[in-house]
């Protein structure tokens, strides 16, 4: 008897988590539209071009998402949230996936009851001053008001370090990086912290970038990634795997010159390339796409090291080394689970 209801129990779990799982691919699939929330503007991760449309490294998971599914990455409505405002809009639904340089967390995971599909930015906390301050160190930061965006992992990140080190600080909170910029030029905050990268592509925005200096010391871990509602387990598995098709492609060398070339027929000697772009195996029907998903993802904006580099690369404004961020074959952290 009690096995009877549990396995009974079993299956009504698996039927429920399918008709969950469905939800949110139903809803995207219908609507013609996938809704992604993305940063207030952070040049290089989400804003706004001269022409209104957005751009950016975590604008570009997005589009590749909506391309796998819909087979259009214009078809997105990107939904800029907050550091408050971003968890609200995902768990209500608002949003089906959140690329907004948010940091995978215990809490985030298990209490607030998301789902992190992976690292697309390893990142950490720094703090920026300007030049003639003459700080050459966040430990001389003592006394100091410090720009700092509430609701975010930076915020205790500070006060863990300042209080570590036996000094003292004035927070003066702030909501967006918009926010943020004219009152730490204006001398409303000495100091300014927030994930590196986000300092780099803030300082790049300054008129005079030399007269900002970013201190040495990055005081946190802070992966950084996008994320989908728990019990989505469909839904969480293609943009997961989307995230996965980027990184893979640059391993394999799969890029947006040649992706379509790669495509058009199987190579015998390139099997995980086969697998990835469909030409053999039946990964797309697995996730409850056709097989030129990732086809598509790639198609748009490329691998993940075009993305990096035509957003944030060296060669940008932003200016940011792949360091961390470099594939595991360059000694960086970026790794793929196989396709397979």
């Amino acid at each position: 008897m009690k096995k009877s209801v549990f396995i009974g129990a079993l299956a009504l779990a698996g039927v429920s988590g399918g008709m969950a799982a469905a939800g949110t691919l139903d809803d995207v699939k219908a609507r013609g539209t996938l809704n992604c929330g993305v940063s207030t503007g952070l040049v290089g991760f989400a804003a706004p071009d001269a022409n209104g449309e957005w751009q950016g490294f975590d604008v570009a998971v997005c589009r590749a998402v909506a391309a796998a599914v819909l087979g259009d990455a214009s078809a997105v409505e990107f939904v800029p949230t907050t550091g408050k405002t971003r968890f609200t809009a995902l768990a209500s639904g608002e949003i089906d996936m959140l690329a907004r340089n948010t940091t995978w967390t215990f809490s985030r995971d298990v209490d607030l009851k998301f789902e992190f599909v992976g690292v697309n930015y390893y990142d950490g906390q720094g703090f920026m001053v300007p030049a003639e301050l003459g700080v050459s160190s966040a430990k001389d930061l003592d006394g100091a008001t410090v720009c700092i965006q509430t609701g975010t992992t930076t915020e205790l990140n500070l006060a863990d370090f300042f209080r570590a080190n036996g000094i003292s600080y004035e927070p003066v909170p702030i909501e967006t990086n918009a926010e943020a910029q004219p009152l730490y030029l204006e001398g409303a905050c000495d100091v300014y912290t927030t994930d590196a990268s986000g300092l780099a592509a803030t300082r790049a925005a300054f008129e005079d970038p030399s007269a900002h200096v970013v201190l040495p010391e990055i005081i946190s871990k802070e992966p950084l990634g996008p994320l989908v509602r728990h019990g989505d387990n469909e839904w969480g598995d293609i943009v997961r795997w989307t995230l996965n098709a980027l990184i893979t492609a640059e391993e394999l060398g799969v890029t947006s010159d040649n992706v379509a070339d790669k495509a058009a027929a199987a190579d015998p000697a390139t099997p995980e390339i086969n697998r990835l772009l469909g030409t053999e195996g039946t990964l797309g029907e697995m996730l409850g796409l056709d097989a030129q998903w990732a086809v598509r993802a790639l198609s748009v904006s490329g691998n993940y090291a075009e993305i990096f580099e035509d957003n944030i690369g060296e060669s940008t404004a932003i200016g940011l080394a792949r360091g961390l961020n470099a594939s595991y074959t360059d000694g960086g952290l970026l790794y793929s689970p196989p396709f397979r």
